[in-house]
């Protein structure tokens, strides 16, 4: 069987600032046109731009796509440092 997380699986390809595939995406914490905030392998990514839409998410496979105007991306280290729990405990903890 295959292991899910391996550490070195988080990729971010960018393409004219329009199209966005990430891998490594281990939870969607929220998405709205001008947001998406996920969980990655190597912490939280914070996408903002407008007009953003999920076109894929597969997180069995850990991939996600979307399209939009990307106008900024932000990583915040902390979830490394959490043990595993729930989407509370991930945003509050």
């Amino acid at each position: 069987m295959e292991e899910k997380h391996n550490n070195s699986n988080h990729r971010l390809i960018i393409n004219e600032r329009e199209r966005v595939s990430i891998t490594g995406v281990t939870d969607v914490i929220s998405f709205d046109t001008d947001v998406v905030i996920v969980e990655t392998e190597m912490g939280t990514l914070t996408i903002k731009g407008l007009d953003l839409h999920v076109n894929r998410l597969n997180l069995d496979k850990e991939e996600l796509d979307l399209d939009g105007q990307v106008e900024s991306l932000e990583y915040s280290d902390g979830s490394r440092y959490k043990s595993s729990g729930s989407l509370i405990s991930k945003l509050f903890g």
